[in-house]
């Protein structure tokens, strides 16, 4: 089912803004954020007292009640509303207009100054993925169950940690503390890549000649650099695409890649994508 319209943070509104330069960007379309998600639920955007925040301080409210409880007790309240909203066919307004808007604002992520980059990766990037992140809830009721039964519990590290792989064990220290697994699963999620990552050792020697860090890719996913290659060679792989696109996953994004790749099979790129130095990651 195709998403309702956003009616504020539209394409045109968002070019509009981009037009005016990288210096307060950022600020500036997520003003156009509020207004939008204002107009979807003004009663949640008064409860959380939506006007008075601006782009750093809402990733605060967004995740303040829920670090005031028990991650299983919230997670077992949040299980009751899904639950009871599916009954109900109701859709919570306030999540769903933020849904739509995280596509829409990563279009203005390859313009935004080192500095706003990284203040939308703490912030803004992290309420989004936070949102469109959902586990079914069969899932939900396994681990409340697991809990309930001893098996599993939750470790706070907090941001400065450190993680040593051996042969055997994995350990993970932080100031206070040190914790060893013999089975040790990392769903952190990808990160984003350079060349000098990429597994193919011919292509990576040819990309890193370039001196790029990042592969320079056309509209359609071919390689533009080095110059012998240029439009022959595809490059999809969605970790080094995650420079300028940090939401990109799922099928469908595949779906759209595949598409504009075979599309470059009977027509070259006519531009390239815009791509960030790999300091504003």
């Amino acid at each position: 089912i195709p998403y309702e319209p956003l009616h504020i943070v539209t394409d045109q509104a968002l070019n509009a803004e981009i037009q005016k330069g990288e210096e307060g960007l950022l600020d500036r379309v997520f003003r156009l954020i509020v207004e939008e998600i204002k107009f979807a639920d003004p009663d949640w955007s008064q409860r959380i007292a939506l006007e008075s925040l601006n782009v750093d301080s809402f990733a605060q409210a967004w995740f303040a009640e829920r670090k005031q409880r028990d991650p299983f007790d919230w997670a077992e309240k949040n299980l009751q509303e899904v639950e009871r909203n599916k009954r109900e066919n109701h859709t919570v307004p306030w999540r769903y207009v933020i849904l739509r808007l995280h596509e829409a604002v990563q279009e203005i992520v390859p313009h935004l100054n080192e500095h706003d980059h990284k203040r939308f990766s703490k912030g803004l990037a992290r309420v989004f993925i936070d949102n469109y992140a959902t586990i079914p809830s069969e899932s939900i009721r396994r681990l409340l169950a697991l809990r309930e039964a001893g098996i599993i519990h939750i470790l706070a590290l907090g941001e400065d940690y450190e993680m040593e792989i051996n042969e055997s064990r994995t350990v993970l220290k932080t100031e206070d503390n040190s914790y060893s697994f013999d089975v040790f699963i990392d769903a952190r999620g990808q990160r984003p890549l350079k060349v000098k990552d990429i597994p193919f050792p011919g292509l990576r020697e040819q990309l890193q000649k370039t001196g790029d860090e990042i592969p320079d890719v056309g509209e359609d996913y071919t390689l533009q650099q080095p110059e012998d290659i240029r439009g022959r060679v595809a490059f999809g792989a969605l970790p080094w695409l995650m420079h300028d696109q940090p939401f990109v996953q799922g099928l469908t994004a595949c779906a759209e890649i595949g598409e504009a790749m075979a599309r470059a099979v009977v027509k070259p790129a006519s531009r390239a994508r815009r791509r960030l130095s790999f300091n504003q990651m």
